[in-house]
Order: structure tokens, then C-alpha cells, then sequence
């Protein structure tokens, strides 16, 4: 299957425009530039998340992909896997970025059910599409294994023998001159029951999407298993009716991600009315996903760590508060609150410390975490701003002070993606409520 591997802000051209000796710029074919721009087009109209947007590049339209990572399939089966940018930074090419998206993914609210280790097995040979394809079908197999569940469904039917209940009006309706029918109500034992659709009708849609051959292969054998269970024409509805009771834990990977192959409850974007989907994480939240799974394990007891803080306003108005304050991370001790984080999904420079670059920083950041301080700490403390961790970032930065602040500090720390913690600097106060600490 046509396709190409870019990394988030990369650039897409038409084949045929000249952008040799520019870094980060792929040329797709013209039909499929063509749908980008539609794209770009309709997610502006929707008032979306800019996943794509126009750019230039020595004075020609371009489109850059912004930071989502996952996969672009145009509706011709033409795909352009997405990497974090951050697989530039760390090295190892596409492989390791592929690799190191998987395991921030299984961090992912819905997609914590991905086997890591087989995953990141196929990311050795296979893209990102693929990986999910076959994590799939591996969790439809192991259903198979263990038998499809039956159960029983309510029936009407005219049949040849008296079975359940005899529904009087509608046998007279229809068999009043056959004396050998009769119109029945009755339940059935059948593999015919929501759960079984929705896997159906998820392979179906598989076999569409994949192009390993190895894929393929395994989405029709297991599609035979399926042969007597309808597809299901009411995805929504039939999820409604989803019941993993006892003795049906074995369906819980499956169907999460049938949800995402089905278009429900998933990252989708740019999906084009279910005609192309395409897999799209937005990276600030798979980043605050990875740091909040990883950063409980440096706590120091008996101090917690809370995610998504929202007890504070910014303002108070008319009796009313006004403009909820949500840090990504707040951390406890049994009494006060300690310690107020926020993730942002950026890569610094920690050798531009000049007033043109300040290291990479937003202004609207520190503002941000001044207001939460202010806010969560009553103005005196630390807060923090954690960025993935580079070899241009890999210590963290000189303490920043607010001068109008009774003892406010803001400290830049880089999260270590590999080693999965959170880099501190010398600093007594803020160590001793971690362990296993990181002295620069």
C-alpha cells in the first residue's frame, strides 16, 4: 500500500513542486494533496483542532501537520504515518519513534489494552495502521479461542411445530388456512448478540484498511468464525447494548478497539464521513498521559498525585466564580496541596538562553503557571513546567523567579521519555518530595 513516514510539523507538497534541499517537506500525489485542502478546509469550517494547516515554503502553499501523530489515510488507501517529532531529537529514526509512541499510547485513556511487547515487536517491520490492525485481530483470536458467547434473544417466527408461546392474533392473521404453521414467540441460543456483531462488522472493516498480507489473512479466517453472526447496521446502538457480565472479560481488548476502528469513541480526525479514516492522537494529551502514569511512582509518602486540579478560579465575579484554573498535575500531602505541574509538548534548547530564544519558552506559560501558584499555592511555593527530555534539554533549568510574588518559583524540568522519570534539579525542598532523586 502507497504511503510515506513524516514526523509532526513536517510539510506535504504536491508531486512535481520543486522544495529540494528543504528539510522536513514530502511530496504526496496531487490527488491526495487535493483531499488534504479539503481537509484543511472543512476542519476550519467545524471549528476543530487545527491537525493540518497551511503553511509556505519558499513562497508555495504547503500543509504542515501539526502535532498530532498516528496515521493520514486518504480515501485512495494512500497513508502518511505521523511520529512524534520528539524521534528526531533522541535518534534511532522511525523505528525507535514508533516504538516510543506505542508505549506512550498504552497510557492513553481507551488504549491501555495495547500488549506492548508484541506491538513494539511489529514497529520493527510494520507501520503504525498495521500494529493496530493486528493487535486487533490478535484480540479477536484469543475470543475465538475461548469459544464466541451465545446467549439468548427473543424471537418471532411462523414455524412448522408449537415452540414457546403461541402469539394468538398474528397466528390468525397469517395461518388461518395453514393448519400446520405456527406463529411463536421464543427464545433462541444464538451467537447473535451485540458484542459478536460489533467484532463482525470491525473485521469487515479491516480487511479494507490493511495491507499486510499476513493481516489479511487472519481477518478471513477469523471473519469465517463469524459467518453466522450478522454485521452490525447499528454500531452506536449495539455499544449501547454492550454487556461484559461475568464470564465475558475476555471481550474487553477487542471491543476497545473496535470502538476505534468503528469510529466510535476514538481519536479520529478527518475521517471524511467514514470513507478514510485516519488515527490521530493529539500529543499534549498522550505526553500528560505518559508523565501522569509514570510520575507516581518518584512520590515520595505520603504525598499523592492528583490530575486534572479544578477547586480554583481566576476570578470572582458577582458572587460567581469565573475562568477555572486546571493544572494537569497537583501534588498533596496529607493536609495542602504542595507542588502545581503542567505538561506542555514542546522541545526546548537548553543552550538559547538568549533574550531572542529564552530556551524555547512561551510567555503564556509562565503567565499560566503564575495564575495557578497564586491560585493552588497561595502565592508562595514552586511550580513546574515539564518538557520532554533531549539531548538539547536533558537538565533542568535555573530556577525563575516572580519579583512580585512572596517566594514564588518556577522550575523548567525535562521528562526523561526513555527512563520514564521526571529530571530534578539541586534543589532540597523540591527533592525531598520525590525519591530516587536526579542531582544534576
Amino acid at each position: 500500500m502507497n504511503g510515506l513516514t513524516i514526523y509532526e510539523f513536517d510539510a506535504l507538497a504536491a508531486v512535481g513542486a520543486d522544495f529540494s534541499g528543504i528539510d522536513g517537506v514530502h511530496r504526496v500525489p496531487a490527488s491526495v494533496f487535493g483531499w488534504l485542502e479539503e481537509q484543511c478546509l472543512r476542519a476550519a469550517d467545524a471549528g476543530e483542532a487545527a491537525w493540518l494547516r497551511w503553511t509556505q515554503r519558499r513562497g508555495r502553499r504547503v500543509i504542515q501537520v501539526t502535532s498530532f501523530v498516528g496515521v493520514i489515510r486518504a480515501p485512495d488507501g494512500y497513508q502518511i504515518e505521523v511520529l512524534p517529532k520528539v524521534g528526531k531529537a533522541i535518534g534511532g529514526g522511525a523505528v525507535e519513534a514508533r516504538q516510543l509512541l506505542i508505549d506512550m499510547l498504552c497510557c492513553l485513556q481507551g488504549f491501555r489494552h495495547v500488549q506492548t511487547d508484541s506491538a513494539k515487536l511489529s514497529a520493527t517491520r510494520m507501520p503504525l495502521l498495521e500494529i493496530f490492525v493486528s493487535e486487533f485481530l490478535r484480540a479477536v483470536e484469543q475470543i475465538v479461542k475461548r469459544g464466541l458467547r451465545s446467549d439468548y434473544r427473543q424471537r418471532q417466527d411462523n414455524l412448522l411445530v408449537l415452540r414457546g408461546k403461541l402469539l394468538m392474533s398474528s397466528h390468525l392473521r397469517q395461518n388461518l388456512f395453514r393448519a400446520d404453521r405456527f406463529f411463536t414467540e421464543h427464545d433462541e441460543f444464538s451467537t447473535d448478540r451485540p458484542e459478536n456483531r460489533l467484532l463482525h462488522a470491525a473485521l469487515r472493516r479491516v480487511l479494507l484498511l490493511t495491507g499486510a498480507q499476513a493481516n489479511q489473512q487472519l481477518a478471513r479466517e477469523l471473519g469465517f468464525v463469524f459467518a453466522d453472526v450478522p454485521t452490525s447496521t447499528q454500531v452506536r446502538i449495539d455499544f449501547q447494548q454492550v454487556r461484559l457480565d461475568r464470564g465475558m472479560g475476555y471481550y474487553t481488548d477487542a471491543l476497545a478497539w473496535a470502538r476505534l476502528i468503528l469510529d466510535e469513541e476514538s481519536p479520529l480526525t478527518g475521517s471524511g464521513h467514514h470513507s478514510a479514516p485516519s488515527l490521530l492522537f493529539p500529543m499534549e494529551a498522550v505526553f500528560e498521559a505518559y508523565v501522569a502514569k509514570h510520575l507516581p511512582r518518584q512520590l515520595a509518602p505520603p504525598r499523592i498525585l492528583k490530575t486534572q486540579a479544578r477547586s480554583q478560579h481566576l476570578v470572582r465575579h458577582r458572587e460567581q466564580n469565573w475562568f477555572r484554573l486546571k493544572p494537569d498535575f497537583l501534588i498533596r500531602d496529607p493536609v495542602r496541596n504542595v507542588l502545581v505541574l503542567d505538561t506542555k509538548w514542546k522541545l526546548l534548547d537548553g543552550l538559547k538562553a538568549n533574550g531572542t530564544d529564552k530556551y524555547g519558552l512561551s510567555q503564556s506559560d509562565f503567565y499560566q503557571l503564575q495564575a495557578y501558584g497564586l491560585s493552588y499555592l497561595d502565592g508562595a511555593g514552586d511550580v513546574v513546567l515539564i518538557y520532554p527530555g533531549t539531548d538539547a534539554f536533558a537538565n533542568p533549568l535555573p530556577v525563575f523567579d516572580f519579583p512580585k510574588t512572596s517566594g514564588l518559583r518556577l522550575w523548567v524540568l525535562p521528562f526523561c521519555l526513555k527512563a520514564r522519570r521526571l529530571k530534578l534539579p539541586a534543589c532540597a525542598q523540591l527533592q525531598a518530595m520525590f525519591i530516587h532523586h536526579d542531582n544534576p
